[in-house]
This record gives C-alpha cells, sequence and structure tokens, in this order.
C-alpha cells in the first residue's frame, strides 16, 4: 500500500469539480483543527462513514430494480462504510469530543448525507472520485497524525480497546499503532473509490469489473 500520498491528477472538468470540492473541505478542516488530529479524525470519520452507505443503499435499489446480481459491489461499499464507523468509534475513545464538537459532528453529517445521495444518485462518477479525492487528504492528514506523535508533540498513549478488538492489535498497541492501522485502511478506500469512478466513467460493466477487483484485492 503507498502511504506516500499518492495523488490521482484530476483529468477532466468531472475530476477538476471533485478535487476542487475536496481541497476547499480540506481548508476549512485545517482552519479549524489545526493540528488536533485527533478530533479532526473524529469529524473525519463521521463524514466518511456516510458515503458507502448511501452508495449500498442506492447500488442495492438498481440491483433489485434491475432484478440482477451486484456481483459484490454492494458488499463493497457496505463493508466500507461499516469500518468507517469502527473508526469514528475508536477516536471518540482517543479526542473525548466537546459538546461542541458533537453538535458539529451532527450538523455535518445531516448536510454530506443528503449532498452526497443525490449526488451519488445522479452523478456517481463524481461521487467516487469525491470519496477518492476526499482519502487522499485522509490519508495526508493520518500520515501527519503519525508524524506529531513521532515527534513527541502527540502523546503516544494506549490503544482503546476497541481498536485492538478490531483490528487484532497486541494488547500493549499503542496510539501509534491504531493511527497506522487506519491510515492502512484509508489507503485501501482511496485506491478502491478512484477505481470505481474509473471503471464507471470507461462504461464498462462494473458487476464484471468489481468482482474483478474483489478478486484481486483478497
Amino acid at each position: 500500500m503507498d502511504f506516500d500520498e499518492p495523488h490521482r491528477k484530476p483529468e477532466g472538468l468531472r475530476d477538476r469539480i471533485a478535487f476542487t470540492f475536496v481541497k476547499f473541505l480540506r481548508f476549512f478542516a485545517d482552519l479549524f483543527f489545526r493540528k488536533r488530529y485527533g478530533h479532526r479524525a473524529v469529524v473525519l470519520e463521521t463524514v466518511a462513514a456516510v458515503p458507502g452507505m448511501v452508495a449500498g443503499l442506492l447500488q442495492h435499489l438498481r440491483a433489485v430494480r434491475r432484478m440482477r446480481d451486484d456481483q459484490g459491489w454492494i458488499k463493497e461499499l457496505l463493508d466500507e462504510a461499516e469500518n468507517e464507523r469502527m473508526h469514528l468509534m475508536t477516536f471518540i475513545q482517543v479526542a473525548q469530543p466537546t459538546l461542541f464538537e458533537r453538535g458539529l459532528i451532527m450538523v455535518a453529517q445531516a448536510i454530506f448525507y443528503n449532498f452526497y445521495f443525490f449526488l451519488y444518485l445522479f452523478a456517481p462518477k463524481t461521487a467516487h472520485r469525491v470519496i477518492g479525492y476526499f482519502e487522499e487528504e485522509a490519508v495526508t492528514s493520518y500520515t501527519h497524525y503519525l508524524k506529531e506523535i513521532d515527534a513527541g508533540r502527540l502523546e503516544n498513549g494506549p490503544a482503546p480497546q476497541i481498536a485492538i478488538d478490531y483490528w487484532d492489535l497486541p494488547a500493549n498497541a499503542r496510539l501509534r499503532d491504531v493511527v497506522i492501522a487506519v491510515r492502512e485502511d484509508e489507503a485501501g478506500h482511496r485506491d478502491r473509490n478512484h477505481y470505481f469512478a474509473d471503471t464507471l466513467i470507461a462504461g464498462d460493466q462494473p458487476e464484471a469489473k468489481i468482482a474483478d477487483y474483489a478478486l484481486r484485492n483478497t
């Protein structure tokens, strides 16, 4: 897995819109959270848990409507949503968000859910590209988080038990181990969503492509 902040260069108007939108969100996240990476992760994962569930729902309805098997599309998306939810549960224990931040989480989720639902409904290619770029920024954020821990500027405390159980970490695992595991997950989501977007843009049958993707990544 490549963690050196790889970036897929935007190609065409659709990609540039997706990239610009994500950079717009990144600007305000940097402005608000600065180096409070634990608190940033809580809000980030609240938003990140939405796309897989929304896309999985719409793909489920599409498969039922067309009366055809999805060949793994729905499971991939719902697994992504579940994984992001576990990230959130982990960092809630790490950061202990304030009442204000919990309110911000509720507002952010409500806004982003509705935005992404309609985006995926009318422009699934752009929707997957947005998440591909969003996950690029997530990998970057967790890389910076690691650097702050390694430099001693952030405490490398014990890993929450929920993280130890979920990632099967050693009993003496630390926060650094958790951040590494989360970053690896985010890199997988990044590559997967860019791949899904490329598949749809190419006009290929997504069912066959995703089945092939699943086989190559097991």
